[in-house]
């Protein structure tokens, strides 16, 4: 059952089957991408044998292929759906297996069976939609865990006295700077950016931005007020989006978001508790004289990907997987594989490493052009 497609030249050519064109692909920056969407030069994840162990890498989009062919539903245990072509190829526990086959005969080839597990990290969640509560919420992580906002009495009372307003964020990665500037700008309050210190041997460059007059320093203030409600859920993303790009780390594959502030560190955890997340609070450490209290989030690469999917971050080298061993304890047993009853429109995608990561799984790239009549 295998697919086709038609080349440059407009001759029809064998394809090995693949998925449906709605299946997510991670992309190198953590957000995810229709297959049917791809283009070449995308960066996307893949894997690669290196050493004993399977790890993630980054990988480019070659070209894409669309063919029709029957498909068919593989349902995983964590509530996985992947349509895909009879032919395609998934990564299991037990190495690559077609979507279907038979035990003997001319179909005689390792196939899927309920018996068998998928390798990846499980089923990708929702990006959060961008809209105001949101942006607000972004906002108060990142301004309230690394900005300096307020106002100044600068002079003697009595004598020459004023007040001075201020606002600075100082940041040396400049995707996190650039989406604060832009919301900031969304909400009416321009900015001006400036370098704050030049790049050295042992640092990078951090470039920063202001807002100096009254108006806009109380509209800061405004906008990162806690709300005196319970919070929108899109408001909590926000919030974990802009703590961690100010906050948070990811060293040898454990997630903290650090700071001193209690009611900080509540928001932190009441937030990753609501969307399921398993966190704990480590021994305070001191740093400039303050007791800075990490917290940890528990789960492994499985927790940190979805943790990502969901929030979007901004600071893209904090989420890489690049490096990563291929090991999770996702639900990815295959619970069934039912045959649709049609053709549909299946795209296979060929990349530099062979593979890419579809909805959480390890998936097949398209093989190369077979000759003419194959």
């Amino acid at each position: 059952m295998r697919g086709a497609f038609a080349d440059r030249t407009g001759q029809v050519v064998a394809v090995h089957a693949g998925l449906a064109g709605d299946t997510p692909i991670l992309l190198a920056d953590g957000r995810t991408k229709r297959l049917d969407e791809l283009r070449s030069a995308d960066r996307v994840y893949g894997t690669h044998m290196a050493g004993r162990y399977r790890r993630y890498l980054l990988t480019r989009v070659v070209e894409l292929r669309r063919s029709v062919a029957p498909a068919f539903l593989v349902t995983l245990g964590d509530g996985t759906r992947l349509e895909a072509g009879a032919d395609h190829r998934l990564l299991s526990e037990r190495g690559w297996k077609h979507v279907t086959g038979a035990e003997q005969g001319s179909r005689r080839r390792p196939h899927l069976t309920v018996n068998n597990s998928l390798m990846g990290i499980g089923e990708f969640a929702s990006p959060p939609e961008v809209d105001g509560d949101y942006r607000r919420g972004y906002l108060c992580g990142m301004i309230r865990g690394d900005g300096h906002l307020g106002h100044y009495p600068q002079g003697t009372p009595g004598r020459h006295y004023a007040v001075v307003h201020r606002f600075r964020l100082a940041l040396a990665d400049d995707e996190a700077l650039e989406r604060s500037r832009r919301y900031l700008a969304g909400f009416g309050v321009p900015t001006r950016e400036f370098v704050f210190s030049e790049a050295t041997e042992a640092r990078r460059r951090v470039n920063a931005i202001r807002a100096q007059s009254k108006s806009a320093v109380e509209a800061i203030e405004e906008l990162v007020r806690w709300p005196s409600a319970p919070p929108s859920e899109g408001w909590r993303k926000g919030f974990l989006a802009g703590i961690f790009d100010a906050e948070g780390s990811c060293s040898s594959g454990i997630l903290r978001i650090s700071n001193s502030d209690p009611q900080i560190l509540s928001v932190i955890t009441e937030c990753l508790c609501h969307f399921g997340f398993r966190a704990v609070r480590e021994t305070p450490r001191t740093h400039v004289n303050l007791p800075v209290t990490p917290i940890r989030l528990v789960g492994g690469l499985r927790e940190r990907a979805r943790l990502f999917h969901l929030i979007r971050p901004a600071i893209t080298r904090k989420t890489s997987m690049e490096g990563v061993a291929l090991k999770s304890d996702a639900p990815l047993g295959i619970i069934s594989i039912t045959e649709l009853g049609s053709k549909i429109p299946l795209y296979g995608v060929v990349t530099a490493a062979g593979n890419v990561v579809a909805d959480g799984v390890i998936s097949d790239s398209c093989r190369a052009p077979a000759a003419a009549g194959a």
